[in-house]
């Protein structure tokens, strides 16, 4: 009984040990071609197979564009510095940029207004106020309103209605020629609508005269006609 018991008790032992050798890790045996792995009890096959001379190629190509674009820089006008203010002249500066290139330029400007007034205001100064008045009067708006005033521009040493009657004559030496010309077209237009206008509403009263005075006369004839007898 006692031999019984130690007998069963070092097949356990055995057993046990059997055990611990099948599930502890795994085997992975590598040979050339192939790869099996066995774990658990498990068997797993991964082959792979070349034929003679066959090859295997990979090949990877990258490719990188880069289109960077800035802002091309200014040109700079040149500035205008008139080192006073008793000028009449002003500055006129223009710059073209483009990526390649850039120009820049600049110049003075005559101020024609800015000159009359100054040259008037001496004048007046030196008491010569018809002269004065004349070199105000080389524009047009000037000479306009001086016109619509009543007072004509100086010519020729004249002044008043005797510079009237020479502005009239050679009305070509005025400023302001294009717009008087234009003006007078204007008004001989106007002037000829009106008159036709005018002859048209007397040929109706005529015509309308002549209706009512046609109507009077067959009136009287009525009066004085007597009946055969």
């Amino acid at each position: 009984m006692k031999n019984f018991l130690i007998l069963i008790t070092l097949l356990l032992l055995l057993s046990g040990c059997m055990a611990a050798v099948a599930l502890a890790g795994s085997t992975q045996t590598n040979t050339s071609g192939s790869n099996t792995a066995i774990e658990g009890g498990y068997t797993s096959t991964a082959t792979t197979n070349y034929q003679s001379g066959s090859s295997s190629n990979s090949t990877t190509t990258n490719s990188s564009t880069s289109n960077t674009k800035s802002a091309p820089p200014s040109a700079s006008a040149p500035s205008y510095n008139s080192m006073t203010q008793d000028v009449c002249a002003v500055g006129v500066s223009m710059g073209i940029q483009t990526f390649g290139i850039g120009i820049s330029g600049g110049k003075h400007a005559t101020d024609k207004n800015c000159e009359r007034l100054k040259l008037a205001r001496i004048l007046n100064d030196f008491g010569m106020k018809v002269a004065a008045v004349a070199i105000l009067c080389q524009d047009e708006r000037v000479f306009e309103s001086m016109i619509q005033a009543g007072t004509p521009c100086p010519i020729d040493g004249k002044i008043g209605k005797d510079a009237q009657v020479l502005w009239s004559k050679y009305d070509h030496e005025r400023p302001d020629y294009n717009t008087y010309v234009k003006r007078m077209e204007d008004r001989r237009i106007a002037d000829e609508e009106m008159q036709a206008k005018i002859t048209a509403e007397l040929d109706a009263m005529d015509k309308a005269k002549a209706i009512e005075d046609t109507k009077l006369n067959n009136a009287k004839k009525m009066k004085e006609w007597k009946h055969p007898r």
